[in-house]
């Protein structure tokens, strides 16, 4: 076991948070200081672990969207800073090389905001046995397929679906033949035009879009980073390729991405993890979503972002484990804790004892469209046959 470091006077828990605040998976994290301010105040007034407060410090590192800096600044955390307690946040490229510091290290770790297959299978996962140390809740690859199938039975468009699955950890997963997109699809009879995985920030989609075209697809689907999908977006309209139906995972998930493609933009469709519409309340404040979205909004005049919810619950996680770990000195108790959590969150439920994997909790997913509304766009749920505990705002329109 790795040896804990000494508790000052005022004992302190240490979290480290590592995130991709900069490069092109930054929208993941333009939500992060305002819910780190909001946590700091809220942990200003201590955590109680068997009748004694403890502080919570969180220490936050840049990954630059950037797997290599991800393991390396978790090192860092560990290895220098002495966190108690690792998180991470933002796709594969994040959690994974994060989660696995942690394990070598012995350090408990709690990531979100990335399939839990990428993240499971992706760290060599064996569903025989379990991760000593890392743990993570969000939804899976048969969700989103659920979901963004549902979403395209209800277009009523062609069953014939162009794929866009870039070569690394998300794209790989998503695009496997029995693990991803590709025999769910086929079992409920849609045709996947595959032509093979691109090397992310692409500059040229011109063979995809032939493909397509030449295989009558009316429907795009894939998992990209915002930057590739607004190169294909732009050169699949100035080579006449016009689906009707366009669900892309990650890269529409940011209204920031959104507007960055101007009016074409309007009617593209992604799978929703959280918005200010689910019905859920913070364990930690008693804040609902909307409370959460609403403030975001007030504090910086932006508009709501998915990551909001999650990475805010990342910590009512840690909390929650801190006030019931039998020996905060003690790595092995606080993952123990980690293991045994069951709460409430503002993103749904947590407990690690109903995973369909170890070491993973699922949260629910809806799908949806960005639509006008007023001056701008906002994320509409249209599908949720899949958790209809989450109220619909409007019905799918076609592209074009």
């Amino acid at each position: 076991m790795r040896a804990t470091r000494a508790y000052a006077a005022i004992p302190t828990i240490k979290v480290g948070f590592v995130t991709p605040a900069t490069g092109p998976l930054a929208g993941f994290a333009e939500a992060d200081d305002y819910i780190l301010e909001g946590l700091r105040a809220h942990f200003a007034g201590g955590v109680t672990n068997n009748g004694k407060s403890y502080n919570i410090e969180i220490i936050k590192k840049d990954s630059q969207s950037n797997p290599n800096r991800a393991a390396e600044v978790a090192a860092e955390l560990i290895l220098s800073d002495e966190v108690d307690i690792i998180t991470a946040a933002a796709t594969p490229d994040t959690t994974n090389p994060v989660a696995d510091q942690a394990e070598i290290n012995e350090v408990p770790c709690v990531t979100t905001d990335a399939p839990w297959q990428p993240y499971f299978f992706g760290r060599g996962g064996n569903p025989a046995e379990a991760f000593q140390y890392t743990y993570h809740f969000f939804w899976g690859l048969e969700d989103v397929i659920a979901n963004f199938t549902g979403l395209w039975n209800d277009s009523g468009v062609a069953k014939k679906v162009g794929g866009l699955f870039p070569n690394d950890a998300d794209g790989n997963a998503w695009g496997h033949p029995e693990l991803g997109l590709p025999a769910p699809l086929a079992a409920q009879g849609f045709e996947l035009v595959d032509p093979g995985r691109f090397q992310p920030l692409n500059d040229d989609f011109s063979n995809y879009i032939a493909a397509f075209k030449d295989a009558g697809c009316e429907i795009v689907t894939g998992v990209m980073i915002p930057p590739d999908f607004g190169t294909f977006w732009s050169q699949a309209a100035q080579q006449g390729f016009n689906p009707k139906v366009a669900t892309i995972g990650k890269a529409l998930l940011f209204p920031s991405a959104i507007e960055a493609l101007g009016d074409r933009g309007v009617g593209l469709t992604t799978e929703i993890w959280w918005s200010p519409n689910h019905l859920f309340t913070s364990s930690l404040t008693g804040a609902s979503a909307g409370d959460l979205a609403g403030g975001f909004t007030a504090a910086t005049g932006r508009p709501w972002t998915q990551p909001i919810g999650f990475k805010h619950a990342l910590f009512e996680v840690v909390a929650d484990a801190i006030s019931r770990s039998a020996d905060l000195d003690d790595y092995e108790a606080n993952a123990a804790a980690i293991k045994e959590t069951n709460i409430s969150t503002i993103v749904g439920d947590v407990n690690w004892s109903n995973g369909p994997v170890p070491n993973v909790s699922k949260t629910p997913l809806v799908s949806g469209q960005w639509q006008k509304a007023g001056d701008g766009v906002e994320l509409v749920i249209t599908n949720n046959a899949h958790a209809p505990q989450l109220p619909v705002g409007g019905e799918l329109q076609l592209l074009g």
